[in-house]
């Protein structure tokens, strides 16, 4: 909202507020490099000397030469020269100094602060991202962050010279001649006026451009990952479109900036000239009247370029200040943003822990009003294996996210060895767990890395173990690089077996008191589920299990069996207890034979 004053609009004070406080945020974010930032503005207040310096020097010898010259003109002539030639050498340093140190600080900033940027992102909370797309954080990170290199290499440099230089520039024309100075400044305000006028107009369009480029961003990445799917359903044309209307959206808010701009640049060049116009007209006049010296005429137009090249430029710097803040709002917004998920002012690390998981009446809900779990409470031992069953969307691997605490229950708590999660610091917590999600993510490397990824320090015979342990080591070693072999991103080279399987060994590796086991064997065939369970069965015993499985065969042997339904529990107890019991369990295990005696599941 804007509130009007003697019929002039102005920006409204939350606008101004906003401002303010982004530019006092990235002035804290750039404190490190003051050192840098002050050797470019002694760079840029020497350079601005130097420009203003010359011309003065330049119309002196002008007017010597238009007076006519003697021996003792020519000596002053040639020092004059040499003078310039001294002033135009420094100016090479100088420049270089504002430059370099200016974008030597930019950079460093940039690093920092996309850093900071993906480090936030890394902290967020799972339900940060539900409504987050990564290629949109992925175009914060690099494209956001980025702006700031424009604000302090080029707008901030280019603000304090265009500042000194009018500063300078006015008061030597001012002791030039007062009359016709008056006459120079008349253009200014209209100009000052129209800058602010475009600078609150452009803003929201460059906000809008950022937006809509990060979306454009996320567009593009969720079609290359999607790539086969598009292919296979020849949805092609349709995915195109979908890149076409971001790309469009974009488009429109860069266009409409610009037209802003295409406005309002001709508009101030018309004034500056305009400007220049009434000076040489009022110039003239005054050297009819001998109210000025030829050498007073050449320092006034020598300055006039230097008192109207900062005024020209305002539009192109009041355009990229914009673009800047508005980048710099949205990584604002990432460093600022709330996570549901911390750690407690009073949190404590904890040891290696024995391994006992207790829920007490826990209520969990994604979407307010919508029960995922409700009043879970189970206790497992040191050591046990429990098995969770039931339907799909019952809240099983909800459950086991809430162990690792990805999300906080709404209700209730959850205790490791009889201590609430959260009153643990997050890294000693998942210290103490290790995960084979039912989306098994590789990263782009070798096999070798990936299962590494759990302890970096592990040796190679460690290693080697963890696939034995995970019934994935022969596949390795058949494969043309062994454990060296690349397996693309995502791990795309590889079969979804295999790809669960060196998930396993990842988990087996990190050698953590809980194992959580989602889906495991979901991608495997009857022949590799075997083999992988019959790993897990070697490991159990020494260290507590928390299985989610749809295939109820690979939970015959599991300590504990715990039946779920529509958020609830309603049977517990081994298998042979359970499948006495006329239950839902065994109603599944029913299910799962019919299914398995007429091949529905091979």
């Amino acid at each position: 909202m804007a509130f009007k004053r003697s019929g002039v609009q102005f920006p409204s004070p939350p606008e101004v507020e906003t401002t303010m406080k982004i530019l006092l945020r990235i002035a804290k974010e750039a404190v490190r490099y003051r050192y840098w930032l002050i050797l470019a503005i002694i760079g840029t207040f020497s350079l601005t000397a130097v420009n203003l310096t010359a011309p003065r020097i330049m119309a002196t010898m002008t007017g010597l030469v238009a007076a006519g010259m003697n021996e003792e003109s020519l000596r002053t002539v040639i020092r004059m020269a040499i003078m310039l030639l001294g002033l135009y050498f420094s100016r090479i340093l100088f420049r270089f100094m504002s430059n370099y140190c200016s974008h030597r600080a930019a950079w460093r900033l940039v690093l920092e602060l996309r850093m900071k940027a993906y480090n936030a992102i890394q902290s967020f909370s799972m339900d940060y991202f539900h409504n987050k797309q990564t290629g949109e954080l992925l175009a914060r990170v690099m494209n956001d962050v980025a702006t700031f290199e424009l604000l302090y290499a080029h707008i901030m440099p280019d603000i304090i010279t265009n500042f000194v230089t009018l500063t300078g520039v006015t008061i030597i024309l001012f002791s030039i001649n007062p009359q016709l100075a008056m006459i120079t400044c008349f253009p200014v305000p209209f100009i000052l006026v129209s800058g602010w006028f475009y600078s609150k107009k452009v803003r929201p369009n460059f906000r809008k451009m950022q937006k809509s480029q990060g979306e454009l961003s996320a567009q593009l990445q969720d079609n290359f990952q999607g790539i086969q799917e598009i292919q296979a359903f020849n949805r092609q044309i349709s995915a195109s479109e979908k890149v076409y209307g971001k790309g469009e959206d974009f488009t429109k808010h860069m266009l409409r900036a610009l037209k802003l701009s295409a406005v309002f640049n001709p508009g101030v060049e018309f004034l500056t000239s305009l400007g220049s116009v009434i000076v040489v007209g009022f110039g003239g006049f005054f050297a009819y009247h001998n109210n000025l010296s030829v050498t007073e005429v050449v320092s006034f137009l020598l300055y006039l370029a230097l008192f109207y090249a900062p005024i020209t430029g305002l539009a192109q710097l009041l355009e990229s200040a914009q673009q800047s803040l508005a980048g710099a709002e949205r990584v604002i917004e990432i460093l600022d943003a709330p996570r549901s998920v911390v750690d407690r002012p009073d949190a404590v690390a904890m040891g290696h822990a024995e391994g006992r998981i207790s829920f007490e009446n826990v209520s969990f809900s994604y979407i307010e009003g919508v029960t995922v779990l409700d009043d879970v409470s189970f206790d497992v031992k040191p050591g046990q294996m429990v098995a969770l069953v039931g339907a799909t969307g019952v809240g099983k691997t909800t459950l086991s996210k809430l162990i690792s605490r990805f999300y906080d229950p709404t209700g209730g708590k959850v205790c490791l060895d009889g201590k609430d999660i959260r009153e643990m610091t997050l890294d000693s917590l998942r210290q103490n767990i290790s995960l084979v999600l039912q989306d098994t993510f590789l990263f782009n490397g070798t096999i070798e890395e990936n299962i590494a990824f759990a302890r970096p320090d592990a040796s190679f015979e460690e290693i080697k173990s963890s696939a034995i342990i995970a019934r994935i080591h022969e596949d390795i070693l058949e494969m043309p690089d062994a454990y060296q072999t690349q397996v693309g991103e995502r791990g795309v080279k590889l079969s979804g077996g295999q790809k669960q399987r060196i998930a396993i060994a990842r988990a087996v590796l990190r050698r953590a008191p809980v194992l959580i086991l989602d889906e495991a064997t979901a991608s495997v065939d009857v022949r590799t589920e075997a083999q992988i369970q019959q790993a897990i069965n070697e490991i159990a015993g020494t260290r507590t299990i928390v299985t989610i499985a749809h295939r109820l065969s690979t939970v015959r042997n599991a300590d504990i069996i715990i039946v779920f339904e529509k958020g609830r529990i309603v049977q517990a107890g081994n298998h042979d207890r359970l499948i006495e019991e006329d239950g839902l369990y065994r109603r599944l295990c029913h299910v799962q034979e019919v299914e398995y005696s007429t091949g529905v599941n091979e």
